[in-house]
């Protein structure tokens, strides 16, 4: 089938549509929807939908719904194939044949084995025009934690680092270093809220005794669910995580052999106990808690600390993609610095990331690096 260049330009409408319900859909990805009809003056949009909060109800019934009898004749714009399945909704196909669309056009075909490709079977049985891959690029990043957890069994995860002038994410021993201005800061609140959880290790958790909230005007409701890698449950009650656990989720992985009765304090306050498998030195195996966290539904994990977190996660080759604020700033002695492992894997020709961005925000500067690996999503 041709690809217009009008096609391109409702792609792109709907994968930004899509983007809008970011990191508030798990488990299910958020999805773009526009239902287009033929008018006098050319093609108008007639019914828009987006992935409900929660992920249901999908965005294709939401936009056949809103364009009503406009759908019928009309073409599809959608960003990941639509569902053929039946499980707490019926299937979107089902609703697209019943509103007589006549084209539809999809970025990407759901690698979900319950819907890979029959999707696209039953819209053509159904006499339904289906042009495939319009976009498709695009429309990957915005879809790329659910690409990963079903392909992968992990989640995407973006590392994000902040770095002194002179290489150091901040002090030893000591809360709140800022490292990075004010802009910076609310890049990475933008950054939480377009993420299914945001992770830190224990020691950041003690040391800095953070909310990992997002507290930009609006978007307190877009916070993500909080991860912390607690190997022995070493998470104080009294602190402002696990005080704020009823209001938004935070979880806990911890190892199997962790304190019974620290556990059963912090689940008293609504803390999720993980339990998840050590590797040979004590410390919890990071592929097994990344596969927990896909289980449990999120696709797209944020990591904002510490240290050793960072480390581990590039050694073990998990990292698809790390956001680096560099400061003016100089932290000086008594500092930690940016781990030799994270510094060396994000050198230029050290073949594991590339540079896919850079721009001044306020008065640090943002590079964005993505795996070089090879990759199925």
């Amino acid at each position: 089938m041709t690809v217009s260049a009008l096609d391109r330009r409702f792609m792109g409408a709907a994968i930004r549509l899509a983007r809008r319900h970011l990191g508030l859909t798990a488990p299910n990805p958020s999805v773009g929807a526009l239902v287009v009809a033929a008018a006098p003056d050319g093609p108008r949009v007639v019914g828009r939908g987006v992935t409900a909060l929660g992920g249901r109800p999908h965005a294709e019934p939401q936009a056949l719904q809103q364009a009503g009898e406009a759908a019928r004749g009309a073409t599809l714009y959608v960003t990941l194939e639509p569902c053929s399945h039946h499980g707490r909704t019926p299937p979107c196909c089902d609703a697209v044949i019943a509103a007589g669309i006549a084209r539809v056009v999809v970025a990407l075909r759901d690698p979900d084995p319950r819907v890979s490709g029959h999707g696209f079977a039953r819209l053509r049985a159904a006499g339904i025009d289906v042009v495939e891959g319009v976009e498709a690029e695009a429309a990957r990043d915005g879809l790329a934690g659910h690409l990963s957890r079903v392909l992968r069994g992990r989640p995407w995860v973006r590392l994000k680092l902040a770095v002194s002038a002179d290489r150091m994410l901040g002090r030893r021993d000591e809360a709140n270093v800022a490292v990075t201005g004010p802009l910076a800061r609310a890049r990475t609140h933008v950054m939480r809220a377009e993420a299914d959880a945001v992770l830190i290790g224990i020691g950041t958790a003690l040391i800095d005794d953070p909310e990992l909230t997002v507290r930009l005007p609006g978007l307190a409701s877009s916070s993500p669910t909080r991860v912390v890698v607690d190997a022995g449950a070493r998470l104080p009650p009294t602190g402002r995580l696990a005080r704020s656990a009823r209001d938004v989720p935070l979880r806990l992985l911890v190892g199997e052999h962790a304190d019974l009765d620290r556990r059963r304090a912090l689940a008293a306050l609504g803390v999720d106990i993980v339990p998840v498998p050590e590797g040979g030195d004590g410390r919890l195996d990071p592929e097994a808690a990344l596969a927990r966290l896909a289980a449990d539904g999120i696709g797209t994990l944020m990591v904002e600390g510490g240290a050793e977190i960072a480390a581990s996660l590039v050694a073990h080759d998990l990292v698809d993609e790390v956001a680096l604020f560099d400061a003016d700033v100089r932290v000086g002695l008594g500092a930690l610095a940016l781990p030799e492992v994270v510094e060396t894997a994000l050198r230029p020709g050290a073949g594991r990331f590339r540079v896919v961005g850079h721009e001044a925000v306020g008065v640090d500067r943002l590079t964005c690096y993505r795996r070089l690996a090879p990759d199925p999503v």
